[in-house]
């Protein structure tokens, strides 16, 4: 029986999988998208955490909270536009990874 203080199992998965997709694009990717998973790794990872213990969490609530917080960054002039447009790439690439 799941402890009723933590998410879902597959909502802890997802969380998972995308932590070691971010973790493998920093482990092998060349300077820039090591800049790129790096940049959007501190924002999943703010996010993602307390999410863990919320059983309502799943993956449309976390993919909300982090395009709010991405949005918010840019707003602010975070990363020049072709970062950002990379940054959402890798993002929704990793949100349809983990929904497949």
């Amino acid at each position: 029986m799941q402890n009723p203080k933590t998410a879902d199992p597959s909502f802890l998965d997802a969380v998972t999988q995308i932590e070691q997709n971010l973790d493998s694009v920093v482990d092998h990717g060349d300077d820039d998208e090591l800049f790129i998973a790096s940049y959007l790794q501190g924002h999943f990872a703010v996010i993602s955490k307390p999410l863990e213990v919320e059983p309502e969490a799943n993956l449309e609530v976390l993919d909300k909270a982090v395009t709010t917080s991405l949005k918010d960054a840019f707003a602010n002039k975070e990363l020049e536009a072709d970062d950002q447009q990379k940054v959402w790439a890798l993002w929704q690439q990793q949100v349809a990874k983990v929904n497949t």
